[in-house]
Formats: structure tokens, sequence, C-alpha cells
């Protein structure tokens, strides 16, 4: 009878303790930004909180369009965080970039796209390391709703991710000379204003994540590394970040590949804007989004880009750092093995000795010594490592080099080795470029066709380990997720040690050092 009584009398304490549980879920799932609150959702894991589409600036439409981005308009009750916001306009780049927002594959996207997204863990305690990710594609392409990008789970290692979208191509960089008129002499850049303007929001609401504004960390790859290392070298940005990390790619050569002065853009674009029929800024604002593609498409893939606006950016970013000027954070940052394998496709010998002798005739002998090609087999690797480093190693090296000079903070360098298997975009085995991205991020799974092995799936939680760690505490060493030490990353300094991911991964001086060298003497040729 008592025993019976004493049960009676729990029940009710037993439901309000469990209703306290659900409001409490419930509760977490509903964060308030400066802005108003926002309601997000509980990833499928269970492990992971996700908020997504939230606006960081207003939508940069009509006469927003070509202007710095402006504040995001305040909300009454819960904005709905639960999907993703539309990625920004874009012409197709890539066939392996797919966007989850959208309901066709050849979806452009739209100019209403300032928005980011926060992933966190479930049970947070204190104020976490936040990871911000800048997404690449040439400035001209991608979204941070790419299903690789996904937060299911590098949130687990204990951070917060942050993903965001920003304006690509012709409405991200636009420079005419009537936009400049407009703006107090500087136009162009409004993509990398909106990062900027990301890294703001973070620093105003994500303590209420979970997240420590004092702790972020940007990190990038290709086009969104390129962005790293000018967003170091920025004036407006500095104080909003702590570390950087940059995944194949640096902004700081010269010669064909430097950013263009106004002066020298400006009537490029002009010329540019005739071919839509536009003639003035308000005929050009009159037009479509689509129209406006439509002439950007005929300019190439890569056909807008960051510019020398004299606001956003006054001086080469190479400049910057060779003065000691940029952020000093710590800096992780490297390339892929195969970052050049399209250059490999039907090389002989014969052909690579005509095109080493007609690019290099006055360095021939030095040239083949760097990259031979006595066989085809030889000739086909060599010209895999050219393509690469012309492309993106030796940019990225550059940045290394000159940030660990002038930086005054610890650096560590990498290189992807482990070959990937063949999937539905990259048939062949290769480290290639964007190979990374799905091994950090933990999302192998959404690589189309791939049939990953177990060196795979453990090489990524290496990754996702060593690359979180930095975020904690600026220093990628440390332990997996079973808890066992992380093989030694040593830092950037004498002996010029490289972290090769592989299998097993090992660390060893530059073996290619005099080949970067080369390219740094003729850089300007």
């Amino acid at each position: 009878m008592f025993a019976g009584r004493t049960v009676l009398r729990t029940l009710p304490l037993v439901a309000a303790v469990l209703a306290l549980g659900v409001m409490a879920k419930a509760d977490s799932l509903v964060v308030k930004t400066s802005d108003g609150k926002v309601h997000g959702k509980l990833l499928s894991n269970g492990a992971v909180r996700a908020f997504q589409g939230i606006p960081y600036a207003a939508p940069p439409v009509g006469d927003l369009r070509w202007k710095a981005p402006q504040p995001a308009k305040a909300w009454k009750g819960e904005l709905d965080a639960t999907k993703y916001g539309h990625h920004c306009a874009q012409n197709h780049v890539f066939d392996d970039m797919v966007f989850q927002e959208s309901a066709t594959p050849d979806d452009k996207g739209s100019e209403d796209c300032l928005t980011l997204n926060v992933y966190t863990p479930e049970k947070s305690k204190g104020k976490l390391p936040v990871m911000f990710w800048i997404h690449g594609g040439g400035y001209s392409g991608g979204g941070s709703s790419e299903p690789r990008h996904n937060g299911d789970f590098m949130p687990t290692k204990g951070v917060v991710l942050v993903t965001i979208n920003y304006r690509l191509g012709v409405f991200g960089f636009l420079a005419l000379p009537e936009l400049a008129a407009e703006q107090g002499g500087s136009s162009g850049n409004y993509g990398m204003m909106d990062m900027v303007a990301a890294l703001q929001w973070v620093k105003k609401n994500i303590a209420e994540f979970g997240g420590d504004p004092s702790n972020v960390t940007i990190f990038g790859e290709s086009a969104g590394s390129f962005a790293v290392s000018t967003l170091m070298a920025a004036p407006s940005a500095q104080g909003l970040f702590a570390k950087a990390i940059g995944e194949s790619g640096g902004a700081l050569t010269t010669g064909a590949l430097e950013m263009e002065t106004l002066a020298v853009r400006g009537p490029k674009e002009d010329e540019w804007m005739k071919t839509t029929g536009a003639n003035s800024l308000a005929d050009l604002r009159a037009l479509s989004t689509d129209k406006i593609l439509e002439f950007a498409g005929k300019k190439g893939m890569i056909g807008f880009s960051p510019v020398l606006d004299g606001k956003f950016l006054s001086e080469p970013v190479v400049k910057i750092y060779e003065e000691g000027r940029q952020a000093k954070v710590p800096l992780l940052a490297g390339f892929n093995r195969d970052e050049g394998f399209f250059l490999s496709n039907g090389m002989t010998v014969e052909k690579w000795k005509a095109m080493g002798a007609q690019r290099f005739p006055e360095n021939i002998e030095l040239f083949f010594k760097l990259y031979p090609g006595t066989t085809d087999t030889e000739a086909i690797r060599s010209a895999t490592d050219f393509g690469g480093d012309s492309f993106i190693a030796y940019g990225t090296w550059k940045w290394i080099e000159v940030d660990r000079k002038t930086g005054d903070k610890d650096v560590y360098r990498y290189k992807l080795d482990l070959a990937a298997p063949p999937s539905k975009f990259h048939p062949g085995s290769y480290a290639f470029h964007s190979d990374d991205i799905e091994y950090i991020f933990g999302t192998l799974d959404t690589r189309p066709g791939a049939t990953w092995r177990p060196e795979d799936r453990k090489l990524s939680d290496q990754m996702m380990s060593y690359w979180t760690n930095f975020a904690k505490k600026g220093d990628p060493n440390g332990v997996d997720a079973k808890g066992q030490p992380l093989p030694n990353w040593p830092k950037y300094g004498e002996g010029d040690p490289v972290l090769h991911l592989d299998n097993p991964i090992t660390s060893r001086p530059d073996e290619n050092r005099a080949r970067y060298e080369f390219w740094m003497n003729n850089e300007k040729k």
C-alpha cells in the first residue's frame, strides 16, 4: 500500500522532469540573435544543432546590387532556420557543385543569398572555438549548401562551424568607373566585403550559439583559400579572427595572376557593360539576374575577381605580407599532390619537350632537371606537377613562405598525398584539386560513386582532428577520435618540414623547394 502511494506520488514528478527535458531540448533550438530569434533543428545524428539560412546582411538586390553589404532587417517572432537559403546567383561552373536547397541541378541561384549556417554540438559547454568556412569555386561558383560542406560531423570534435554564402562572379566583383564614382572612388570586391560582414555577424552573435567570438578560425579551399590569405591583409577584417587555414590557394602571386588595379580593370568592365546593351549603371541594374548571368558567361568562367579597389585593398597583398602588416595569427596551409592532373592527359616525351622549350627557352636545362620527361610515364608525372605548381602549389607555398618570415606566429604546412578512389566526377585515382574537402568535413559519403577504403576514413578522422585541434589552440597536434596520439606535425621552420597526409602520415623536409624557387624567379617573366 505504501509502495503504491509512493509510485503514484512520484509519477507527476517524473512527468514534470521529462517535460522539462523536452522543453530544454526545444529551447536549445531557439537562439536569440541581434536581428531576432532563429529556430533551428537537430541533425539526424542527434549530435549537432543546425541553424541554416540566417541572414547576415540585407538582400543585395535593386539599388543594393553592387554595393557594400547593408545590415539585415530585424524580424519579429522566430525565423525558420531549418533549411538553407538560396545559393548565390551563378552560371554553371563545376559538375561536382550541387546544392541541397535546389529543386533542379541547373538552378542558377538568387541574388538574395547573403545567409550563413551555424552548426554547434548538441551538448556544448562553455565557449567553443569557431571555424568559419569560405567555399571555393573560382569566386564564380559554389555555395554553403553543397553536401560536402555539411556540418554533421566537424562540430562533434568540439567546435562551432559557420558556413557562408557570398556574392560571386559579376555580382560580387564587377568594378566599373561609374560604380566608383557612385561609391567614393572604389568599386568591386563586394564578395570580399560580404565575408567581412559575415565575420562581423559572428563576432556579434556567435556566443549565443556556444561559440567564442575571440577564437575564430577562418578556413577555405581554392578561392576560399585565396580569400583567407586576402582577409589576413585586408584592414577591415583585422581583429575578426584569431587563426587561419588555407587549403590550395594563396593571393600573393605577381605577374599574370596579380590583382589588377581599378584603373586597369575599370575600362575593361566598362566595355563588358556595353556588350549587355546597357549604357549606364542604371540600365545595368535594371537587367534581370538571368540576363546579366548570360552576358557574364560570355566573359569566361573566371571573368570577375578581386581587384585593388583603393578601399578594401589599396596595396598588393604580397606587399602587405612582405612588410609584415598582415594579421599576425597562426597559419596552417598546404595543397594536394595532384592539383594539376588535368595537364597530364595524353602527355608524351615529345609533347613535354616541346612544351618546355616553348615556355622556358632561356631556362630549358633547369626546367627539365626539375620536371624531367625521359619516358612517357615521367613526362605524365612532371606535367601533373608542373600544372599543379603553376595553378595552385606555388602561390600557396609563397603565402606560407612569406608569412613565416614576417608573421611572427607558428606556421604548419601539409601536402595531401593519398590518392582518392575513382568517383563520378573524378574517374581517375588522384589527390586532385578540392579532394581534401570531404576528408576535412567527414563527409566522404556525399561524394557520388566513390568506394571508400579504411585508410580514407582513418585519414578523414585524422584531418578533422588536426584542423579542429588547430582551431582550439593554434597547434594541430593532439589525439584522434579514439584518443590515440596523432602523428606529430612539426612547425614549419628549420628544414622546411611538411606533413604528408597519406597512409601512413609522415613528415619530412620539403622535397620540391627548388621547383617553387624556379617559379619565383620566373614569376614576372
